[in-house]
């Protein structure tokens, strides 16, 4: 009926044919991934400069309260209070950069 070689060339297309199909739904799975995590990025962003003007704020009314008491650590509070801002919207746009978004 089938000699040694029709079978071994039918069980190596078989195999390939199962390779292809199986790396095409390895793409696919990859690309659903990736267009699912994209979705994430902007809200991953607005929340950070959510959380940084609400930083922001809470520092502003801290460093305000410090210089009316007239605290000497007030350029210490200030650049702490500034620094935080500045990581929390460069971590905003940093994020959007490396998604490409």
């Amino acid at each position: 009926m089938f000699n040694r070689t029709t079978k071994k060339i039918s069980s190596a297309l078989a195999m390939a044919i199962v390779s292809i199909s199986a790396h095409a739904q390895g793409v696919q799975g990859i690309t659903a991934a990736e267009s699912s995590l994209l979705t994430y990025v902007d809200p991953v962003a607005s929340l950070c400069l959510v959380i940084g003007a609400v930083v922001g704020i809470i520092g502003g009314f801290r460093v305000y309260s410090k210089w009316n008491q007239g605290d000497q650590d007030i350029n210490k509070e200030l650049m702490g209070w500034l620094g935080s801002c500045i990581f929390l919207v460069l971590v905003s746009v940093v994020i959007k950069a490396f998604f490409g978004v």
